[in-house]
């Protein structure tokens, strides 16, 4: 029962159109849920930090907006202030009431105030009151923490709806993550997943009669569905349930929901919006009524919405209209949608879920295109074609900017612009520091098209090239002779530079259509060299494949992933060497590839010496290892903020991972995100890494941060941050030694709020 009222309460508040109307729908059902007399809602000024007066039941309303209290004052201010319930049977006998003057609070006795958190930052206040002196009971207490909790992020969702209304055009900042530096300014293109009556964005349309004409023809389509289902049913079904087909079609018919939604179509929304606005109000309207037979209806009604909606999709001619500087925006983006706009109208990236390390927002950084990942908060589907700003470094998403706040951001993106070009006479330079240690910069690929950019860049090499990526594009295992091809020319292209290919990592965040994995913790589960071994079918075609494309090169490595023991070391290298002499007894000309293994988990960590004697080099995998040393998920986006490369264990592991294989006389590199950060290649220049893989757009930077150090800077550098027990103390500390050696440029701060 308690759980029912939860989800009522939240589905309603949900679809509220603005932050007024969701407060008003809280008082009014947590009052009613609660059987209490009053409720009332306090929410937060950013600006002034003072607790306004928002919503009411059972107070007065006219003060509604106007009544406030400042921060710490009153009952409410001391929940706000704790950050945890009040809840008392006689409010006017605590040292810290305040009589609130005009909102007639003083009747009531028995008072119950829980603070509304989202993202650690108190938003505001949900009280409810009684005349009758009473404490309330602890499953009461526990019904309302549980339900601001829930109601926390429904509320800043409706708050930053409200805020793109028509006439409001409130200046709004959403933070997410930081996917990809840099800034955008641009117009929206939302990209909505098919079928997804949730996703569909709002969109006014020219063409109202060829909209009408399209759901009309998608409705007549579902009806025959209908009828043909319940056709091939009928022997199977008794009457009563096959009179239930017949209820289908009604809530499909022109006096119904079709005439709803034509009216919006004939209003100007396009068919996909007009009908996923209907839907999920009617879809909405039967969750939440009482009876369960009536309740379980909403999924006949998001079903049949789904099947007109998918009919629509298909056949939506409509060509995209990409603008100039297009600020791609989607729940969930994949390479595939960023695939489908032309590079040069690409500005900005936002995606709702994710974090700055999934592989949409390290494609962005190889794209060099400025991205904000886990943007939570924003209401996606009402975006199209509005203007908007994206901090790429702080992970910021401004909407409704201020001609002022739009003017510095200007500025800004310019000195970025500027500063990349200044860079480029690096292109044909030597990294190495002042006093004159190398340190080569490879890049990490994974198709043809990265090529020719990392070559512009002066990249001494391939760090990673990954395998998965020709292997994602096909709609089958691709054959050896199709893989010898591609993996030839990648080699071709580098040579004489050396490539590192990865064998086939799978498994994770990452999937092959035609071999899926489902596992519910694929990140512990079947991925990388495990996959690999069990099927050397898949394994031994690789590297053959690998071998024959080396021929008369010579400049091939073979790196194995996702290691965690030696036996897989040992099971893997025997299938190459065996794989090697077959090619030679087929006349194959060459020596066998240097082979290694990437260190991605602890184990490895710990292994680093023992494996360093097996193999010709080490490659450390810094995103991975970070992800399994920190128990961070970095694709999830609430603990995203946890995820820290400058950890001190993080440190610690990779400067562990160094002096092993130093021990050994064995080479090792690093191909994570952290290669890329002019910051963190200081440090790892410093633990003796043999060399640095990441993106091509990383690679100036990384250059320009290294031929301006010395290495006995360097070296005092890292001892000191070695000895440092926080990260934010490291990354603070870094940047402070950047500016002392002239690379101010590296460093951005916030833009201020105007």
């Amino acid at each position: 029962m308690i759980l029912e009222m939860l989800r009522n309460i939240v589905q309603e508040v949900n679809s509220a159109e603005g932050l007024n109307d969701a407060l008003e729908i809280i008082v009014e059902r947590v009052r009613d849920a609660m059987e209490t007399e009053a409720c009332s809602i306090y929410m937060r000024d950013p600006n002034t930090s003072r607790l306004v007066f928002r919503a009411t039941r059972g107070l007065n309303d006219s003060l509604i907006g106007e009544a406030s209290l400042a921060e710490g004052e009153g009952l409410v201010g001391l929940v706000a202030e704790r950050e945890e319930p009040v809840n008392l049977e006689n409010a006017e006998s605590h040292p810290r009431f305040h009589k609130l003057q005009g909102i007639d609070e003083e009747k009531y006795s028995a008072f119950l105030g829980v603070p509304i958190i989202h993202q650690r930052d108190v938003l505001g206040v949900l009280v409810i009151q009684q005349t009758e002196h009473r404490r309330f009971d602890e499953s009461e207490e526990a019904f309302l923490v549980t339900l601001s909790a829930q109601l926390a992020g429904v509320i800043v969702h409706a708050q930053v709806t409200g805020t793109l209304q028509v006439g409001a055009a409130l200046p709004t900042k959403i933070k997410g993550i930081a996917g990809a530096p840099g800034i955008a300014i641009g117009t929206v293109v939302v990209v909505s997943p098919g079928a997804d009556l949730f996703s569909v964005p709002q969109r006014m349309v020219k063409n109202r009669r060829a909209e009408l004409r399209a759901f009309r023809e998608a409705l007549v389509r579902v009806r025959l569905d209908v009828r043909s289902v319940a056709d091939n049913l009928s022997d199977q079904l008794s009457s009563e349930d096959h009179a239930l087909f017949d209820v289908y079609l009604g809530i499909l018919d022109d006096s119904t929901i079709g005439l709803e939604v034509a009216r919006l179509i004939k209003a100007g929304n396009w068919a996909q919006g007009a009908l996923s606005k209907v839907m999920i109000e009617h879809i909405r309207h039967f969750e939440r009524m009482e009876h369960s037979y009536l309740r379980e209806r909403a999924v006949d009604v998001k079903d049949l919405g789904t099947r007109v909606l998918t009919y629509l999709q298909s056949e939506d001619r409509e060509v995209r209209d990409y603008p100039a500087r297009t600020i791609l925006v989607g729940e969930e983006l994949t390479a595939t949608s960023l695939g489908e706009i032309p590079r040069e109208n690409l500005a900005g990236i936002i995606s709702v879920r994710g974090s700055g390390n999934s592989h949409v927002a390290i494609l962005a950084r190889a794209m060099d295109v400025p991205t904000v990942m886990g943007a939570v908060d924003l209401p996606y589907t009402k975006l199209q074609d509005r203007e908007l700003i994206i901090d790429g470094f702080y992970g910021v998403v401004e909407l409704n900017p201020s001609a002022e706040l739009k003017q510095r951001y200007q500025v800004l993106l310019e000195q970025e612009q500027a500063f990349s070009r200044d860079l480029e006479s690096l292109r044909n330079l030597p990294c190495e520091t002042r006093d004159g240690q190398h340190l080569p910069l490879y890049v990490n690929t994974g198709l043809m098209a990265d090529v020719t950019r990392s070559l512009e860049q002066g990249a001494e090499g391939v760090g990673l090239y990954r395998t998965e990526v020709p292997f994602s594009l096909q709609e089958r295992f691709p054959s050896e002779e199709e893989q010898r091809q591609f993996y030839r020319q990648q080699l071709q292209v580098f040579s004489p530079r050396p490539v590192t290919m990865r064998t086939l990592d799978i498994g994770g965040d990452k999937s092959l259509p035609y071999f899926p994995i489902e596992e519910e913790n694929p990140f512990l589960g079947w991925r990388g060299i495990r996959v690999t071994l069990d099927h050397p079918e898949i394994f031994l075609a690789q590297v053959r494949a690998m071998m024959k494309a080396n021929e008369g090169l010579g400049n091939l490595r073979i790196m194995l992933p996702m290691i965690s023991n030696v036996a897989e070391v040992d099971e893997a290298l025997e299938l190459i060497h065996r794989s090697h002499r077959e090619l030679l007894q087929e006349g194959y000309v060459g020596d066998l590839p240097p082979v290694g293994v990437m260190i991605e988990v602890p184990a490895a960590v710990y292994q680093a010496g023992v494996l360093a004697r097996r193999v010709d080099f080490l490659s450390v995998g810094s995103n991975d290892l970070t992800q399994y040393l920190l128990a961070v998920d970095r694709n999830n986006a609430r603990v995203a903020d946890l995820y820290h490369a400058f950890h001190p264990a993080v440190l610690q592991a990779l400067k562990s991972v160094a002096d092993a294989a130093i021990a050994e006389g064995t080479p090792v590199t690093i191909c994570g995100e952290l290669a890329g950060d002019p910051l963190a290649a200081v440090l790892l220049l410093g633990m003796g890494f043999d060399g640095l893989s990441m993106n091509a757009t990383s690679l100036p930077k990384v250059k320009q941060a290294v031929r301006s150090m010395k290495m006995c800077d360097v070296t005092k550098i890292l001892e000191e941050v070695l000895t440092m027990d926080n990260a934010s103390q490291v990354h603070e500390r870094l940047e402070e030694f950047l500016r002392d050696n002239g690379l101010d440029q590296f460093i951005h701060s916030p833009v201020a709020d105007c």
